[in-house]
């Protein structure tokens, strides 16, 4: 695995003692990866992530992973809500939603394993703790999305994905908020945190309606991390 340097100012000091304990993937959102580098090193756009990846694999480091790169915005997990203090940032490059949602591709997600290894192995970051952008920031981002494969990644040992081939439960709208907050997912606006966790945990149909195999799947989820 090689890795280029393309230096961005836009990163911090992480608070005196803060481990890093999360590893957060977005995609960029924009139209090819030189738009997205060169936001990302714009000192006037003040935003960035630690580790950008091409369709093609190839991989650029903006930031060193001991300061706090600026790519989570407004966002919460399990109470915490400076994520960036608390994460590691990966930005996979896909136009997104608004200029052609497109699958990532077998050289990117290759990158994205080998990478998420090392990053793994230097820092002590849970497995149910590798997330989206939307699972951090549900009501404002949608990131990196219903094709990213989430199921591939866990099967290469990074993030979890339990096994909900005998999902069965009750839409009890009550009981989902509540397993949802145990997850660690922000639920001030439950549509949009119902999407959020379509989008990582059932790809197939993300349109935040709690219906009876979302709410199993969530149940299943809130018992296992």
């Amino acid at each position: 695995m090689r890795i280029h340097a393309r230096p961005s100012p836009n990163h911090g000091a992480r608070p005196e003692g803060r481990a890093v304990d999360m590893l957060v993937l977005h995609y960029t959102g924009m139209e090819s990866a030189e738009a997205a580098l060169a936001r990302l090193c714009d000192p006037e756009a003040g935003v960035s992530a630690h580790y950008l990846i091409e369709e093609d694999g190839h991989i650029w480091q903006l930031a060193p992973e001991h300061r706090r790169a600026w790519h989570a915005g407004l966002a919460f997990w399990a109470g915490e809500t400076d994520i960036n203090s608390a994460s590691i940032g990966i930005e996979l490059v896909n136009p997104g939603h608004e200029f052609g949602y497109r699958p990532f591709p077998a050289l990117q997600m290759a990158a994205l394993t080998a990478l998420s290894r090392d990053i793994l192995a230097r820092h002590p970051i849970p497995q149910h703790r590798v997330l989206g952008h939307s699972d951090v920031a549900p009501q404002r981002k949608s990131d990196p999305g219903e094709l990213f494969d989430w199921g591939f990644l866990a099967q290469e040992g990074i993030g979890y994905m339990p096994d909900f081939a005998q999902a069965t439960a009750k839409a009890d709208p009550l009981a989902a908020q509540e397993a949802l907050a145990r997850i660690g997912y922000e639920t001030a606006s439950i549509p949009q945190t119902l999407r959020a966790f379509q989008r990582h945990y059932r790809p197939s149909l993300c349109d935040g309606i709690l219906d009876a195999e979302t709410a199993a799947r969530i149940g299943i989820l809130a018992a296992s991390v």
